[in-house]
């Protein structure tokens, strides 16, 4: 598992570690069965409090991606029904955008500007933004 925090950014660190393991499970990067770090070892490992992993994964077993068995250790859940793994799917996709648009922020550019770069890297039509500010 590859986890990668961002101590500058506007996304609280519990919230960014629930956002990368969604997107390594949606990626199949995690699979099901794979261990996930013990609470602490990935709390040293990022240098961050305990705590904050521990919340992270309390967040993540509540929405039915991992389970922890005591004494055991923390595990990636079966593969979800569908509807689970297309609302895990615009979850990430959600998480990702506010990613790009928070860091974007923190470059100092406008919203407008972070849009019109990524629709000219994508070619992406230019939609109606009107609802976005």
């Amino acid at each position: 598992m590859n986890i990668t925090i961002d101590l500058r950014s506007d996304i609280p660190i519990y919230i960014q570690i629930v956002e990368q393991v969604r997107l390594q499970v949606v990626d199949g990067e995690l699979k099901p069965g794979d261990q996930l770090p013990t609470v602490r070892g990935l709390a040293s490992e990022l240098r961050i409090n305990f705590n904050t992993v521990s919340r992270a994964y309390r967040l993540l077993d509540e929405a039915g991606v991992i389970s922890t068995q005591q004494g055991r250790g923390t595990y990636i859940l079966e593969m979800p029904p569908p509807e689970v793994a297309e609302r895990l799917r615009v979850e990430s996709i959600t998480a990702l955008a506010r990613r790009y648009l928070s860091e974007s922020q923190r470059l100092g550019f406008s919203l407008e500007q972070a849009l019109d770069h990524l629709r000219q890297q994508t070619k992406l039509p230019n939609p109606d933004l009107s609802n976005l500010e």
